[in-house]
């Protein structure tokens, strides 16, 4: 019989999702010692996790919410799902290069603002809207920063507009470079990008090397009347220094998911209320691939997609299989292949990877592991977590 599981919900998740959990699962958001969590965007920093709790899944891509250090030093994968909200960006995206291009929220509040008859309003309408005349996106410039999933789609759908395309990713992976188009040319850099393109889009993550990533000397660099979109992560970007940029009339517009003080009152300065993946298809498809990628490490210890652990797999072909999170160090498959050896289990299969300071191994025994066996695997210096998986 399949091992119960407690899955705890911290928001509301897609009911497509949640399908996707075991009959035997009990899942909600009052469960008690729960084995995983699934999250959208509650902050787990200030709440105590669990020590029965053996993986994170989070319903979307950016894991900024979540302690992923700490919960790194207990062996616990942090999962997302990245490019199951790319279509809904994307869309965001184009249609935020398009306020851009055609002054549509100044032209909006202009509307607004007009009083009196029709015929009042046609005559002021015809003598004040050349100030909101904009550029058309076929023949302009697009630069890209981050040609992960959501970065490419974009990248194709701007090509499919008539626009030239320039890109730039320093860890672009071999599945993102065989998605990317052939007509988007290579920077070299993200000061390249931002010297060549009328219009440039972020899509990196919010890490310590890519906070204030476009700052005040890399905004000098762009093209005068040049419009900025951020709907990454609020960081990437220096606020401050992007209204400097829009007061001297060197960016034509900044479009970004975040609302800020400092953006408020400023015409093109257009701040959405994170909006990004906000359609009801990409909650459907974040919560299906999380819950999929939970039940798959819950049951046979399976890692797809997390940010702080190897991508692992192995099919099985045994009924008695451990996994072992621990630390990156040397003689770490030699010390759990002789402890298994002296317990009499004979290996049928094995994979060890690592990323960074994480390493991950799953075996397959040929009989069942005692409990004896599993302490003394939990005892070996690096190792951080231990998981018996019987079939």
């Amino acid at each position: 019989m399949a091992e119960p599981r407690k899955v705890l919900t911290l928001n509301a998740i897609s009911a497509r999702g949640l399908a996707r959990l075991p009959e035997h699962y009990t899942v909600g958001g009052d469960v008690t010692e729960p084995d995983a969590i699934l999250v959208r965007s509650a902050n787990m920093h200030d709440i105590a996790i669990p020590a029965s709790v053996r993986a994170i899944a989070r319903a979307g891509a950016g894991t900024n919410n979540i302690p992923v250090k700490t919960l790194s030093a207990r062996g616990v994968p942090v999962f997302n799902a990245p490019g199951a909200n790319a279509n809904a960006v994307k869309e965001l995206v184009i249609a935020g290069m398009l306020l851009g291009a055609r002054n549509l929220v100044p032209a909006l509040k202009f509307v607004e603002g007009l009083a009196g008859t029709d015929e009042e309003m046609h005559k002021a309408t015809e003598a004040g809207k050349k100030q909101f005349a904009g550029m058309e996106l076929p023949g302009r410039t697009l630069g890209v920063i981050g040609l992960g999933a959501i970065g490419s789609y974009i990248a194709e759908a701007a090509i499919k507009l008539g626009m030239n395309v320039v890109g730039f990713d320093p860890a672009i992976t071999v599945d993102a470079a065989w998605r990317l188009p052939s007509q988007v040319r290579r920077a070299e850099s993200v000061e390249d990008v931002l010297r060549m393109a009328d219009f440039v889009t972020l899509h990196v993550p919010l890490l310590d090397d890519t906070r204030n990533l476009v700052n005040a000397q890399r905004l000098s660099l762009m093209r005068s009347g040049a419009v900025l979109l951020n709907f990454a992560r609020e960081g990437v970007v220096d606020n401050a220094a992007v209204v400097e940029a829009l007061d001297a009339g060197k960016l034509h517009a900044y479009i970004c998911d975040f609302p800020a003080n400092a953006l408020k009152g400023r015409a093109r300065a257009i701040a959405l209320p994170h909006l990004g993946a906000s359609t009801e298809e990409a909650e459907e498809n974040c919560a299906v691939m999380v819950a999929e990628q939970l039940v798959d490490y819950l049951e046979n210890g399976n890692i797809r997609n997390a940010v702080n652990f190897p991508n692992v797999g192995m099919a099985r072909e045994s009924d008695y299989r451990i996994a072992i999170a621990n630390a990156n160090v040397p003689n770490m498959v030699g010390q759990i292949s002789s402890l298994l050896a002296a317990a009499g289990l004979n290996i049928h299969n094995m994979v060890n990877k690592s990323k960074g300071d994480m390493a991950y191994t799953l075996v397959d025994v040929d009989s069942a592991v005692t409990a004896a066996v599993m302490q003394q695997l939990a005892a070996i210096a690096g190792v951080l977590a231990v998981r018996y998986l019987p079939a």
